[in-house]
């Protein structure tokens, strides 16, 4: 009996039936596999794995680096200070940025979010 991997999200082609049960999905998955409708999934390699994991690390570093960035803008603006006026997702231009906001909490909520900013990219570029 041959066997083939298939992908994870093309098992949802077989959502739709009122009826389920196991031998109901087998009797779907296994026409879809002769069909060649079932997308087949990659197996990494044990030796390539952990680089595999480390690009997706790489991903998500840039993406909450961007939330910090958003909530700065954003509070900026809730909080009715004038713009900034340069791109703080420069370190250069990030001098400042918290002692705009009078409110001591505030205050204490963008230095924490500039300097995970900070962090972040000392990680990516160690990672890189």
């Amino acid at each position: 009996m041959p066997f083939g991997l298939g992908h994870a999200l093309s098992m949802k082609a077989m959502h739709g039936g009122k009826a389920k049960n196991a031998t109901i999905d087998a009797q779907k998955i296994a026409i879809l596999f002769r069909g060649g409708m079932l997308p087949q999934a990659y197996v990494y390699p044990a030796k390539m794995r952990a680089t595999r994991d480390l690009l997706r690390r790489r991903r998500h570093l840039p993406r909450k680096r961007a939330e910090l960035l958003t909530h700065v803008q954003q509070t900026n603006s809730q909080y009715h200070v004038p713009e900034i006026g340069k791109q703080i997702a420069d370190k250069t231009n990030r001098a400042g940025g918290a002692e705009r906001c009078a409110d001591p909490a505030v205050h204490n909520s963008l230095e924490g979010d500039l300097a995970l900013m900070d962090s972040y990219d000392e990680r990516r570029r160690a990672l890189a």
